[in-house]
């Protein structure tokens, strides 16, 4: 492993952990949040992110997000006090594995390009509608299982992350490239103002998203964020052109593989079902109570017989 991907590996991971650490704590305090400790724990989150971008690509830095949801909830089932699930140990190790594998296949994957002026504007043109379609979805005045409000805020803030993600290579690129100067462009000063537009956008969502739960919403911007920066970086970054056929098919197969540790990871286990008695319950029949008036009215009938 050579020294960038090194440094991009660890970068990324202590970004997951603070990323988990902060969902953990908007989850917790949903209804009262200590939005110091959220931006805290983000704002940390999001600077490392940007470290690991300065030496990786998308490629590598997306799927490792995924560690997030491995983090937070055991985390979030030591806050809970209760104990982690044999489930959710599975999906954390199934999880690993295939990010592992995925880093082998497209370790060595390097951006080809920068987003260009018109690139920068589609991207953040697309971004923006897709937010607005997803979390105006959220809203809307149907019933709250058909709507799914934590699941579509949680993917619109996939969204913004992974556009932000995607937009922070491309101007640290041009900035590394041109030196601060870059900046004075308009499609890199775009570039910037976007990014952090979407980073705000992507971190109100979350918190959004996570006061209808932890493990679907942060399951589904596990994936959404991904997923979204993999479409970026082929579509419009070239990533993945010097990766021949076989090393495409085992970063599928590992993909599929570490979504296959995340529905494990948030699919509750079953509650074990009661033997049920052979007999059948058994019927307590009550004897009627009697009044005590109605002993004190009566007489034996041998006693009223030998009166007579």
């Amino acid at each position: 492993m050579s020294v960038p991907l090194l440094a991009t590996v660890l970068l990324a991971l202590l970004s997951a952990v603070a990323y988990a650490l902060a969902a953990v704590v908007q989850a917790r305090l949903a209804t009262a949040p200590r939005w110091w400790m959220i931006i805290s724990l983000n704002g940390g989150g999001a600077l490392l992110h940007v470290g690991a971008l300065a030496y990786g690509s998308l490629a590598v830095v997306q799927p490792l997000g995924a560690l997030t949801l491995v983090v937070a909830l055991p985390v979030g089932a030591a806050v809970a006090g209760r104990r982690v699930r044999a489930r959710e140990w599975r999906g954390a190790l199934t999880t690993v594995a295939g990010l592992v594998a995925l880093l082998i296949a497209v370790g060595a994957a390097v951006p080809a390009q920068v987003l260009g002026d018109g690139q920068v504007v589609l991207l953040a043109a697309a971004a923006g509608a897709l937010i607005v379609a997803l979390a105006g979805r959220a809203y809307r005045a149907v019933p709250g299982t058909a709507r799914l409000p934590g699941l579509r805020l949680a993917a619109a803030g996939g969204v913004a992350f992974a556009a932000s993600s995607a937009l922070t290579q491309t101007v640290l690129l041009r900035v590394g490239t041109d030196g601060p100067a870059a900046l004075e462009q308009p499609a890199v000063a775009l570039a910037a103002l976007t990014l952090v537009a979407l980073s705000a956008a992507g971190l109100l969502l979350s918190q959004a998203a996570y006061r209808h739960g932890l493990g679907g919403p942060l399951a589904t911007l596990t994936i959404v964020n991904p997923a979204v920066a993999a479409g970026i970086g082929i579509v419009l970054l070239g990533l993945g052109a010097d990766l021949t056929v076989g090393a495409v098919l085992a970063a599928a197969a590992a993909a599929l593989v570490a979504a296959a540790g995340v529905v494990l990871l948030v699919t509750p286990e079953r509650a074990p079902a009661r033997a049920a008695c052979r007999g059948g319950p058994r019927r307590v029949r009550r004897r009627p109570r009697r009044h005590p008036d109605s002993r004190r009215g009566r007489r034996p009938a041998s006693r009223s017989a030998s009166m007579r």
